[in-house]
């Protein structure tokens, strides 16, 4: 079956459910220009003086913090991105009332951004940071634009991203949230995500519908068990998708 014959398929899947979840991962936002990280010009084949999964490991957090905010100032602060193709078509697709919700990997806030309600990010996001000590909020702008390492403005405490480190737990609602949407859903596809990434990829064992739909650039260790496996870009994909 060619990828158009496919595209169809997934058309009509599409148009015969109505409580389709989508779950997604850094491949969802590389056609944004964002990096993901096990690409051969992914995060993790770039040169460092530490490897990337040390860097943005909790306890480097704490011991190397000034290493820590540069590397994730340069790699992993995406502020000018934009949602491409697949973004505005799950947010249209759930303001038709066709997606119950959305369960990245991601933490660039691009869901939101294309016009995403329920969102449940797994690894939380860039776009909200706290002050180690007395909790006061920052935006990503405020991190991008301080000196070094950012500090709290309130009571110079150190401000950490709100994102799911190496070494850290994922937040207990948000599995929960996640975990109720998919168990609940009648059409789950998978898009841009290699699944090799735990507990998240674990998730969606949860699923007990109708329909899965796994949709990525190479081939995943899911692919023998979807209804569709499609080989293309996600946003390529879901941008030929009619919302009706």
């Amino acid at each position: 079956m060619t990828n158009e014959e496919k595209i169809g398929e997934l058309q009509e899947i599409i148009d015969s459910h109505r409580h389709i979840v989508f779950f997604g991962g850094a491949g969802v936002s590389t056609e944004s220009g964002i990096p993901d990280f096990r690409s051969q010009d992914g995060i993790y084949h770039m040169n460092y003086k530490y490897p990337p999964e040390t860097i943005i490991s909790h306890s480097f957090f704490w011991e190397n913090p000034e290493e820590f905010y540069r590397f994730y100032k340069d790699k992993m602060l995406a502020l000018d991105a934009r949602p491409n193709a697949a973004h505005k078509k799950l947010a249209e697709l759930e303001t038709a009332g066709k997606l119950d919700a959305v369960v990245t990997q991601n933490i660039d806030g691009l869901h939101q951004k294309a016009g995403s309600r329920r969102v449940f990010e797994l690894h939380g996001s860039t776009l909200r940071n706290y002050c180690t000590r007395c909790h006061k909020f920052f935006d990503a702008s405020y991190i991008l634009h301080a000196e070094g390492i950012p500090t709290c403005d309130a009571c110079g405490g150190m401000v950490k991203p709100d994102v799911v480190l190496y070494e850290e737990g994922l937040d207990s609602d948000v599995i929960n949230g996640a975990v109720a949407a998919i168990r609940g859903a009648d059409c789950l596809i998978i898009g841009g995500t290699s699944l090799v990434v735990y507990p998240a990829a674990g998730l969606i064992d949860y699923f007990r519908g109708d329909k899965l739909v796994l949709i990525n650039r190479s081939a995943t260790s899911r692919d023998a068990l979807a209804d569709l496996a499609i080989s293309a870009p996600i946003g390529e994909v879901l941008g030929q998708i009619k919302v009706r």
